[in-house]
């Protein structure tokens, strides 16, 4: 089974990146629990501290697309919108071994 690298971009307002950072301490301990979830990494742009990325891997894109519908349902995407100084930005990458 191959699994499903997706990068997420948070483009903050400016100085709102610790702030979404905060609440990202809280809700990933959810997501890492979530059915499919393998595992996520958190990153901040060091010449752009207010940019976010998460690197997740699930078990199948389906996993993670549960998850995002999941997350839509309950309010946090709407939640985080006065934060984000533009759309959030979700890659599926496929390996592609050379």
């Amino acid at each position: 089974m191959n699994m499903q690298k997706v990068t997420l971009l948070f483009p903050c307002q400016p100085d709102m990146g610790a702030v979404l950072l905060e609440a990202l301490a809280a809700a990933l301990v959810e997501t890492r629990a979530f059915d499919g979830c393998l595992s996520v990494e958190t990153f901040v742009d060091a010449d752009k501290p207010d940019n976010v990325l998460l690197v997740e891997e699930w078990a199948t894109r389906g996993h993670q697309e549960r998850y995002m519908k999941w997350r839509t349902e309950n309010g946090m995407i709407e939640l985080l919108q006065p934060i984000l100084a533009g759309p959030l930005e979700v890659h599926y990458l496929d390996a592609r071994p050379i």
